[in-house]
């Protein structure tokens, strides 16, 4: 049951993500990343970590993705205009793009050529302990206290750039 759950979910999430990419609309694409969020948030359910899948939704699915639309809408950002691509990136965008995904790989395959491994184990729905709210809280306030900081400051950076951006349209 897990198999077939975890497969539907995954392709909803593909599905979405590659919507979010095609869509003209700021709005529909927004609304894309919801469905991947939301799939994702299942996906964390299936490999039982409840508190990572609810603070996915709460906080990713809800805070954030009211933001983007807020902004959005704040923009006054309409459909995207489509643009003539020169004759070279129409034939070589997706050979380089190939290209490009096959070096990365190979370069992080020899860099971290343990870390690659995934640990498996039989673990039932939900007995899995390592991922409780004060496990996080502890990692998150102690060992990842300084990603936690640079993080929250960035997101303020980009908040203040977007009501900069927003009031030179208006004027």
């Amino acid at each position: 049951m897990d198999t077939i759950l975890f497969i539907v979910f995954a392709t909803v999430a593909v599905v979405c993500a590659f919507n979010l990419v095609f869509q003209t609309h700021p709005i529909s694409s927004a609304l894309s990343l919801i469905g991947v969020m939301g799939s994702l948030a299942v996906l964390y359910l299936l490999l039982g970590a409840e508190f990572i899948a609810m603070a996915q939704v709460i906080v990713y699915g809800g805070a954030v993705m009211v933001l983007f639309i807020f902004v959005i809408m704040l923009l006054n950002a309409g459909t995207e205009k489509a643009s003539s691509k020169s004759w070279f990136a129409q034939i070589a965008g997706l050979p380089l793009l190939l290209a490009f995904v096959a070096v990365l790989a190979f370069l992080i395959r020899s860099a971290l050529p343990g870390a690659l491994a995934v640990p498996t184990r039989a673990v039932e729905f939900g007995s899995w302990v390592g991922g409780s709210a004060e496990e996080i809280g502890k990692l998150l306030f102690t060992q990842y206290l300084l990603p936690f900081e640079v993080i929250s400051i960035l997101i303020l950076i980009a908040i203040l750039g977007a009501v900069v951006l927003a009031q030179k349209e208006i004027d």
